[in-house]
């Protein structure tokens, strides 16, 4: 059988791959791999989306909790980077937030922290799977039964801890932000006007089905309009889960997470404040990213895609910073994981810090022509075999020589294969990705 957890927990379609059934097990699963039972009753931290969904895999989340003996911190909606944060503040023994993060609403997902707050290793994610298959575990009656609680000021001390983290305000700066109609949808615009930005909002009204549904960090494009519409000075937009962030200059162009981690590297650098002189990205970052790193005596160090790879190499390493193209952004002396409430403060922050617009922070570096295809497959594990699609991958490498850049993989979390290519001209880069992602299509679809 396929692995369970995928690089960003346990996801599908919420109902049939993701049942109430499942998700029972996987809470009862958690406390007994991570609860350690002793004196204290364990306790885990519990966030979810606004996927309608979310309600009654919470519920059957939180009856697996509390069946072996746990007791559950219900958070309600609240981010990802919020529950990570909550989780080891509050001192929850682990925490589960339920959300498929960028997938459509018909998706959700459950993923996990340990007390630390951070993402659990590999061979925990085994040993939960493990005994959520055999549904192992005691099954306790009377007042060994977990109880359920909530803490009406927990999203009040995760905001104020984000508001902590800026050196000044964005005071007098127009800002419009995109909620995605998800867990940010209060989170996001509250935290900027807590920073002095006149805010507009859009997509900030969930009614459990819209979701990501056209808007957020999957289609930047929108708050980029939006921008250019109001003439605001900048836009942000966030995905279901609000850990990752992307952005809009004043012209309306999108500023992806290459060009908000160089200028936050270079700050940082020139600040002697970039521990090691070290920057973490992934394979996806774009040629202009590492280029400009190099100009700036800045190391760089690449792991697999998935933000998890990121803060490993980060803690690794001692890296302070690190992150991804999609804006994943980790900021280690602040967070244990993405977090696009906090990518936001420190970006903005930064632009009205130094007196420059938020083109003026992207033109960081030059971004290389790159088209990416995400193409939908039936198998994405026989990727590997799929000759016709390496022999493409062959051809388009040899055509591009030293000029670009070849990158296909199997997504991590949904049924797709994606196909970047890199080149010294849009027109290149495009001719070669359709290439390939026909193969792909070919061979798996």
């Amino acid at each position: 059988m396929p692995r369970l957890f995928g690089t960003d927990g346990v996801r599908g379609v919420a109902g049939s791959e993701l049942s109430g059934e499942l998700a029972y097990r996987l809470g009862r699963a958690t406390v007994v791999a991570l609860g350690h039972h002793g004196e204290r009753r364990p306790l885990i931290a519990v966030g979810r989306d606004t996927r309608a969904s979310g309600e009654f895999l919470e519920a059957a989340l939180t009856a697996g909790i509390c069946s072996v003996g746990g007791d559950a911190l219900l958070l309600g909606v609240c981010t990802t980077p919020g529950v990570a944060f909550l989780t080891h503040t509050l001192g929850a023994t682990a925490g589960a937030v339920i959300s498929a993060s960028h997938n459509p609403a018909e998706y959700n997902g459950i993923k996990l922290f340990g007390a630390s707050g951070y993402k659990l290793p590999d061979d925990v994610e085994d040993e939960v799977e493990a005994i959520a298959a055999s549904d192992d575990g005691p099954r306790p009656t009377g007042r060994g039964i977990g109880r359920t609680r909530q803490d009406p000021h927990a999203q009040s001390r995760y905001l104020a801890h984000l508001e902590a983290t800026v050196d000044g305000s964005i005071g007098g700066m127009r800002v419009v932000v995109d909620c995605a109609n998800g867990a940010a949808s209060h989170a996001a615009p509250e935290l900027l006007r807590r920073l002095g930005a006149e805010v507009t909002t859009i997509h900030d009204a969930p009614d459990g089905w819209n979701i990501n549904e056209g808007c957020g960090a999957t289609h930047a494009e929108v708050v980029a309009l939006a921008v250019a519409d109001v003439g605001a000075d900048a836009g942000v937009t966030h995905d279901g889960d609000a850990d990752r962030a992307l952005f809009s200059d004043a012209q309306g162009r999108v500023v992806d997470g290459d060009q908000v981690l160089a200028a936050c590297a270079l700050d940082l650098h020139r600040s002697g404040r970039l521990d090691g002189g070290l920057v973490v990205t992934t394979v996806m970052a774009n040629q202009g990213f590492r280029v400009a790193m190099d100009q700036a005596g800045i190391q760089l160090r690449e792991t697999k895609v998935g933000d998890r790879y990121v803060l490993e190499e980060m803690v690794r390493t001692g890296a302070v910073l690190g992150g991804e193209q999609s804006g994943h952004v980790i900021f280690h002396r602040h967070a244990t994981t993405g977090d696009g409430l906090l990518t936001a403060a420190q970006f903005l922050t930064l632009a009205r810090r130094t007196g420059c617009s938020v083109a003026d922070l992207a033109a960081a570096m030059t971004r290389f022509p790159q088209v990416l295809h995400n193409v939908a497959v039936g198998d994405r594990e026989r990727l590997g075999e799929a000759q016709e699609v390496w022999a493409a991958v062959r051809d388009a490498e040899a055509a591009l020589g030293d000029r670009g850049r070849v990158l296909v993989r199997a997504s991590g979390t949904e049924p797709l294969v994606r196909v970047m290519v890199e080149a010294a001209t849009p027109d290149e880069a495009r001719e070669h990705a359709a290439a390939i992602a026909a193969a792909v299509s070919t061979s798996l679809g």
